[in-house]
Parts: C-alpha cells; sequence; structure tokens
C-alpha cells in the first residue's frame, strides 16, 4: 500500500475548508458560535438540574433551574439562528412540576440548534485538517530540500578531482596549525593566569577567533588577586589543596576555590581551537576574513614564525585554483563510504532531478494553498 500523498491530502482539506466556509457563511461566523454557544449552554444545564428539578418536594431546586434557563435564554439575540427551537424547549419546561420526559422533549425540540452546533464543529475540524495537512506538506518540503541538497553535495563531491595536488592546500595549513598550537601551549603554560584571561577577553573584539569569554567570577578573581600571576596550572592545583594548606599560599582560600575549581571544565577546554585553521580549509572568502583577524591576535602571544606561516597560509587564498584545491580537500575527507556505494548504485542527477520536482511540487501546493490565517474567513 503506497504512503499517502501530502498534496492530495491538502488538496482535500482545502476543497472540505472552502465547502465548509460557504455553509458558514450563510449562517455568519458570529451568529453561528451564538446558537452553538447556546445549544452546548442549555444541554449542560439540562444535565446539570434534571435530577434536582423533576418530581415533587425540591421546590428550590426547581426554581433554581427555571432561573438559570429563563437567564440563558433572555441572553440570545432575538434574530438568533433556531430561535424557534430554544422558544420550543422552554415551552416543554413551562410547567409546575418537571418530570424526566419533559426534559427529553426540551432536548428533541433543540434538534434544529443541534445542526448549528454540529456546523460549528465541522468548522473548526475542517480547519484543523487544513492545517495539519499544510504542516504535513511544509515538512515534507523541508524533507525534499534537504535530500536535494544532499545529492548536490554528493554530485559536487564526485566532481572533484581525487588526483589534485591537495598538499599544496594541506602543508601550510598543518604547518601553521600546529604552530599556533605549539606557541598557544606554551602562552598557557608560562604566562599568568592574568595575562590568559586577559587576552581571551580581548578576543571579544574579533568574532572570528572565536573563544569563549572567561566566567566572570574567574576573571574577576584572577584581575584583582595577587595569585593571579602564577600560571593557570598552578591555580588549578591550588584549587586541588585543602583550605588549610592553601592558607599557606593565597590569602582567601575560598574565594579560589568558589572562582576556580567551579570553572575547571572552562579552564581544561581552554586551547587553541579557535585559532586554528583546520582541515579541510573554509572557502577563499571565510579563510581571508579569518586569517585578518588571526594575525593581530595570534601576534600577541606568538613569534614571528607563527604570524608568518599564517601569513602563508593566507596568501594561498590568492591563488587561482583554490577552489578547486579545496573541493578536492573537502571530497577527500567528507566522502565516505556510504556516498562512494551511493555514487556507484544511484544515477544521482536523475535523483536530484526528481528530488527537485518533489520540492518544487510541494512548494506550489503550499503557494496554492496559503496559511489558514490567510484564508479568507467567512462574513
Amino acid at each position: 500500500m503506497s504512503e499517502r500523498d501530502p498534496v492530495a491530502d491538502l488538496t482535500a482539506a482545502a476543497e472540505a475548508l472552502s465547502a465548509t466556509r460557504e455553509r458558514v457563511a450563510e449562517v455568519g461566523t458570529d451568529r453561528l458560535e451564538t446558537v452553538a454557544d447556546a445549544h452546548g449552554d442549555l444541554l449542560a444545564l439540562l444535565d446539570r438540574h434534571e435530577e434536582d428539578a423533576t418530581g415533587y418536594g425540591e421546590f428550590g431546586k426547581y426554581i433554581e433551574f427555571q432561573e438559570a434557563l429563563a437567564e440563558r435564554l433572555d441572553a440570545l439575540p432575538e434574530d438568533v439562528p433556531a430561535s424557534d427551537a430554544f422558544d420550543a424547549a422552554d415551552e416543554a419546561l413551562q410547567k409546575r412540576t418537571l418530570s424526566a420526559s419533559d426534559f427529553d422533549h426540551a432536548r428533541t425540540a433543540l434538534a434544529p440548534a443541534a445542526e448549528y452546533a454540529d456546523l460549528a464543529e465541522e468548522w473548526a475540524a475542517t480547519r484543523e485538517r487544513y492545517r495539519d495537512a499544510r504542516r504535513a506538506v511544509i515538512r515534507e518540503k523541508r524533507a525534499a530540500e534537504d535530500r536535494v541538497a544532499d545529492l548536490e553535495r554528493l554530485r559536487r563531491l564526485a566532481a572533484a578531482d581525487p588526483d589534485a595536488p591537495v598538499e599544496v592546500l594541506h602543508d601550510p595549513v598543518a604547518a601553521y596549525d600546529d604552530a599556533v598550537r605549539t606557541a598557544f601551549e606554551r602562552f598557557t603554560d608560562e604566562a599568568s593566569a592574568r595575562a590568559v584571561l586577559a587576552f581571551v577577553e580581548r578576543t571579544r573584539a574579533y568574532p572570528l577567533v572565536p573563544f569563549d569569554p572567561p566566567p566572570e567570577r574567574l576573571r574577576a578573581f584572577v584581575a584583582d588577586a595577587p595569585v593571579g600571576e602564577e600560571p593557570l596550572d598552578t591555580l588549578l592545583a591550588y584549587a586541588d589543596y585543602s583550605t588549610s594548606k592553601l592558607d599557606h599560599y593565597v590569602a582567601d582560600p575560598r574565594e579560589l576555590k568558589a572562582a576556580v575549581s567551579t570553572n575547571r571544565t572552562y579552564l581544561d577546554r581552554l586551547d587553541a581551537t579557535p585559532l586554528t585553521v583546520g582541515w579541510p580549509p573554509p572557502s577563499a572568502a571565510t579563510l581571508r576574513w579569518r586569517t585578518r583577524e588571526l594575525v593581530p591576535v595570534v601576534a600577541r602571544f606568538a613569534d614571528a614564525d607563527v604570524v608568518a606561516r599564517l601569513r602563508a597560509v593566507r596568501s594561498l587564498t590568492r591563488r587561482e585554483d583554490y577552489g578547486s584545491l579545496r573541493e578536492s580537500a573537502v571530497a577527500r575527507s567528507e566522502l565516505t563510504d556510504a556516498d562512494r556505494e551511493r555514487l556507484a548504485d544511484v544515477d544521482v542527477e536523475h535523483a536530484l532531478a526528481q528530488e527537485r520536482a518533489e520540492r518544487d511540487r510541494l512548494a506550489d501546493a503550499l503557494a496554492t494553498h496559503p496559511p489558514l490565517d490567510d484564508v479568507a474567513s467567512p462574513a
């Protein structure tokens, strides 16, 4: 059995919505809501008072019921649909004593109003059906867009030259990444914790150098406390000391533990990753902008050789073949065994054409059937 077609479901839901809207328009939404609410209220009133208001000896309950009935009926507009039904139900209940059959007669008399109540429920149901059907098409469209993007990626990777000399890009990038990692490790080992966190804090001015900013309590403690002149490893070691032992090294052991111990994860993860290029490298434009920000940042802690390696990486973006070499690098890095099997088994161009057609069909359905809020409401 084939799966349901979301476009067919949306079309059917739209047709049902249109047909119901026409019937609702003949009554008017406000008037339909009025009669439906009144019908529901009166049925609830009958159910709630039937046992107490019938028979003898419950005159107080009878009066309470008649007052509630009159109050609800008096609130109805004169031109309410099925007004005769409400009058007939009232007439069936205007007796000195009431029996269960009188309540049954009142419910029967309300049958014409029940038709309007049913229409109100149908109107709500058809709107919900339309809304759900349209959401299903949106989900399918997004899934088709994902499949298109995946096939386009697969086609792009397959088109890359597997024999391209990607080492032309790889070697300078790897040399810089290794050098900056070594330099940053030396910096965090030898410089004071205050200097390291101040450096990280200053990188906020460089959005393409994505360090997480230091936690405020840690930053403030290291900036103000004399122990902030010690390297980070020393602070982490101190944080493991007992309070009594720590008394010999710092003025405020509890504050050190509160500032450092609670942020150990942040300090353990602080490394040179935000300063590296990575492999495969980004597009030429992205790499050009990143290296432009990285040069002044790296120069704050690394020697001239590391900065020179970074400039060499930046110069790669001026190569005319950078884009094709990068595509080959991406293909080698991202093309999985499963991708290769798909390339062997699937006609990518044909599959891509099919998925694009499906995506467009779904998009056309959404354009034809707008969101429910944009669908013309009945008068």
